[in-house]
């Protein structure tokens, strides 16, 4: 892509990089990243002229530090660094750090600018892209964030080559979203890739995709108002088994979450706007086969459906609000659930994982 571009798949990340912020021309340059991160990522950028003078803060990897406490570690860093408003943050990382980072950003001296440098597939193809940002909060999910796009996304995928199968599994359930979202021949794509022996040019063209689908949804609807719901499909079910996870001190990856929440969800665009059964068996099964099982009984089920009532996606009070599909790339967003139709939606998922 142009450098004029919001999102640049990137073949020359020092290059890129470096044009970007030359071009923006901050008064100090911040780079955020996490253990993991600034351990395996930071050396492939360091080369970059304009990061000579760049001071870099290292956040505690894992979701668990996505919390307030991080943040006003970071504010204070950048405070105590001579952080003003025409300052620019790096956010490199992955998903909790672009996360974070974004918030950080947009909140300090009531926002400056920031690059999102994301380093997992998740991070690539979700939470680097579309301006989303935020931190957990009385353990929920996103629970505190703004809206806000980062002004450059560079996506180059060398990073992959270094992630292990789990975390490449957990970005792809977003791009199976994608493609659930997208078409029926898209869909097919992402279910006959091998993701036991990658192919990393055609993984590009793939995350290529995925960011397309998501950026023409959000150029629609920036702020969530109509169709960017959406991008919610698999996350009301997902967000609640990534929650229980935590608080059950057993942590999913957000990715697992949202394939589990997928099997959920399909079920219920089954039960409710008719999705093709064998459309969903088929993905279904595609799931059940490579993310294994998140264990759950009959007595979770009033704690999923409590952090499902509380999702910060709902319209009203204790009213579950999901996004379906009729068909693969038909969306119906705003669909009201029920209690008992919830449970017997995680019966399903309990079946078809074989629990």
């Amino acid at each position: 892509m142009e450098n004029n571009a919001a999102i640049i798949i990137s073949k020359a990340l020092v290059q890129d990089l470096n044009n970007c912020i030359s071009v923006i021309s901050p008064e100090q340059l911040f780079v955020l990243t996490d253990t993991s991160s600034r351990e395996y990522c930071l050396p492939l950028i360091r080369k970059c002229p304009a990061l000579a003078s760049a001071k870099v803060f290292s956040m505690r990897s894992g979701d668990d530090f996505k919390n307030l406490d991080t943040v006003v570690d970071v504010w204070t860093f950048l405070g105590e660094n001579g952080g003003t408003r025409q300052s620019m943050l790096i956010n490199l990382g992955g998903g909790v750090v672009t996360d974070l980072g974004g918030f950080v950003a947009n909140t300090f001296k009531r926002g400056i600018r920031y690059i999102n440098i994301p380093t997992t597939l998740l991070s690539m193809v979700d939470a680097a892209v579309g301006g989303k940002t935020g931190i957990n909060f009385r353990q929920l999910k996103n629970e505190i964030g703004v809206i806000n796009p980062a002004e450059k996304v560079l996506i180059c995928s060398e990073f992959l080559r270094t992630l292990d199968k789990e975390n490449l599994l957990s970005g792809y359930a977003e791009m199976l979203k994608h493609g659930l979202l997208k078409s029926q021949e898209e869909l097919h794509r992402l279910a006959s890739f091998d993701i036991n022996r990658p192919d990393y040019d055609l993984l590009s063209d793939l995350i290529g995709t995925s960011v397309a689908v998501k950026e023409a949804i959000v150029a629609v609807d920036p702020t969530e108002k109509g169709i960017r719901k959406a991008l919610n499909l698999g996350h009301t079910i997902g967000h609640a088994f990534e929650s229980l996870s935590h608080t059950q001190k057993r942590p999913i990856l957000h990715g697992y979450a949202v394939a589990y929440g997928l099997i959920g969800e399909l079920y219920l665009s089954y039960k409710c706007q008719g999705f093709p059964q064998d459309e969903m068996i088929r993905l279904c099964r595609f799931i059940s086969e490579n993310y294994g099982r998140f264990e759950i009984d009959c007595d979770d089920y009033p704690a999923l459906y409590e952090l499902m009532a509380h999702d910060k996606k709902n319209r009203h009070a204790g009213e579950i609000n999901c996004t379906l599909l009729s068909d693969v790339g038909q969306i119906v967003t705003d669909c009201i659930i029920e209690k008992e139709q919830i449970f017997k939606a995680l019966d399903f998922y309990r079946d078809t994982v074989g629990i």
